[in-house]
């Protein structure tokens, strides 16, 4: 199984978006809440090629981009493959 990380805030209905679609596919993944590490904003937006909106996601290493590119991949039926 692929691993995934998500970069999100607390508050940010696009970050509970992106979560809840990987809930939903039983899909696990490590999150990084930037308000509560803001130390990890600066790994976030170097790993994300200048992106500085959250959420931040990666699929074993591989930027993916936010919540928009991601249901974009699941609705290409894409996003499966790079799970496995």
């Amino acid at each position: 199984m692929a691993d995934v990380l998500i970069y999100t805030k607390d508050y940010c209905p696009f970050c509970h978006r992106a979560k809840a679609l990987f809930d939903e596919l039983g899909y696990s993944y490590k999150e990084i809440d930037l308000l509560a590490k803001p130390q990890k904003r600066n790994e976030m937006v170097s790993m994300a090629g200048g992106k500085t909106t959250v959420p931040q996601i990666f699929i074993d290493g591989k930027h993916i981009g936010g919540c928009d590119e991601l249901y974009s991949l699941h609705k290409a039926k894409k996003l499966l493959p790079l799970l496995k």
